[in-house]
C-alpha cells in the first residue's frame, strides 16, 4: 500500500524498487527519477461521490501511463474532504504534511482544463509551502478529441471523419461550454478551432457560468445558418456544477453532451504535465542512472546464459562439445 494511503503519513516520493523479472516485464519508466515529487491532483472541489469517482479513475490512467508514480489527491476544504477511510485530505493538508515530513514539495497539476476562479488561491497555497503548479490541462488538441468522443457517444457527431455514413440527429453547430467566466470561454476557443477542424462544422465557445452566453452563442450559429446546434461541454466534471450544464441545455433546447469525466486522454495530459515539471537530473544522477541500467543487462544477460546451460545440461564456462563426440 502506498503512504499515500495511510491517516497521517507525509506524501510519499519515488524511491527505487526490486524490478520485477522475466522478459515480459513492464520495465519503469526513465523519466521519474528517484525521490522525485509525488504527484497531487488538484481538484476544485469538496469531496463526494461524483468527483471521487472521476478522480480516482483519472489517477488510475496516470498510474498505468506512467509506472511507479506516486500520486495523491486534493480537495478544497469543505464538509466531506476526509473520507471515511482517512484517504481524503484537502489540497492545504497534503502540503502541510509534506513540509512538517520534510519530503520535497509535490507537484500540483490542476484539474481544470482552462482559467478557473481557484487557481489563484491554488497558486498562493502553492507558495507558501514552496510547491509547482503545473499549467491547466488546455487547450489542448488531446481535449478536442476527448469532445469530439462525448458527442459522438451522444449521437451528435460522427465517431470519425473518415467514415461517410450520415447521422440524422448529428448536429451542425457546436457551443464548447466551460466554466471560469470570459477568460475560461476565450482560452476554450483554441480548442474550439482544433474540435471544428475534426467535425467540419462551426463551433463557438461559451461560458456556462456567465448569464445569456450560451444562449448568445446558439442564437449566432443559428443566424449563420446552423439547423442543429448542440452544445459539448469542455468541462471535466468536478470544476462544474452539474445544474449549470442541465440548465443551459434546458434554456436553449439544445442537446448536449457528457463532460470529459475520465477520458484516456485527460490522464494522459495529466501524465504529460506532471513529468514536464519534474526537476532536471544532475549529471551525477543520470550518470548513476545509467551505471544501474548497465548492471540490470549485464544481469539479464547473465541469467540468460545461465538459463541456456540449465537447458543444455552443460555447465556456466564449460567448453561445448563437438559434434560427433
Amino acid at each position: 500500500m502506498s503512504t499515500a494511503a495511510i491517516p497521517g503519513a507525509p506524501l510519499p516520493v519515488r524511491t527505487p524498487g526490486s524490478r520485477a523479472r522475466g522478459r515480459h516485464r513492464r520495465p519503469e519508466r526513465p523519466e521519474i527519477p528517484a525521490g522525485s515529487p509525488a504527484l497531487v491532483l488538484a481538484v476544485p472541489a469538496t469531496a463526494g461521490p461524483e468527483s471521487r469517482s472521476v478522480v480516482e479513475e483519472l489517477l488510475s490512467i496516470v498510474r498505468s501511463e506512467q509506472n511507479g508514480v506516486q500520486t495523491a489527491v486534493g480537495y478544497l476544504p469543505g464538509e466531506g474532504t476526509e473520507g471515511a477511510d482517512g484517504t481524503e485530505r484537502s489540497i492545504g493538508e497534503l502540503l502541510a504534511s509534506a513540509a512538517e515530513a520534510g519530503v520535497p514539495a509535490p507537484i500540483l497539476v490542476p484539474l481544470v482544463p482552462g482559467p478557473h476562479d481557484f487557481l489563484p488561491e491554488l497558486h498562493a497555497l502553492a507558495a507558501e509551502y514552496g510547491a509547482h503548479v503545473t499549467d491547466v490541462l488546455g487547450p489542448h488538441p488531446l481535449l478536442a478529441e476527448a469532445v469530439h468522443v462525448r458527442l459522438s457517444e451522444a449521437g451528435l457527431a460522427r465517431a470519425d471523419r473518415a467514415r461517410l455514413f450520415a447521422i440524422a440527429t448529428a448536429a451542425d453547430g457546436v457551443v464548447l461550454t466551460t466554466v471560469g467566466g470570459e477568460d475560461a470561454a476565450a482560452a476554450a476557443g483554441i480548442t474550439g478551432v482544433l474540435l471544428a477542424a475534426r467535425l467540419a462544422v462551426p463551433v463557438v465557445a461559451a461560458a456556462l457560468d456567465v448569464p445569456g452566453s450560451v444562449a448568445a452563442a446558439v442564437a449566432h450559429l443559428k443566424e449563420t445558418g446552423s439547423q442543429r446546434p448542440a452544445l459539448a461541454p469542455l468541462v471535466i466534471g468536478p470544476e462544474a456544477d452539474s445544474e449549470l450544464l442541465a440548465t443551459a441545455a434546458e434554456e436553449t433546447g439544445c442537446p448536449s453532451a457528457a463532460p470529459l469525466g475520465a477520458y484516456q486522454t485527460v490522464g494522459q495530459l495529466i501524465a504529460s504535465l506532471y513529468l514536464a515539471a519534474l526537476p532536471t537530473p544532475s549529471a551525477e544522477a543520470l550518470a548513476a542512472a545509467q551505471a544501474q541500467a548497465e548492471a540490470e543487462a549485464a544481469e539479464a544477460a547473465a541469467e540468460g546464459s545461465r538459463a541456456a546451460h540449465a537447458a543444455t545440461g552443460t555447465a556456466p564456462g564449460a567448453p561445448a562439445q563437438e559434434v560427433g563426440e
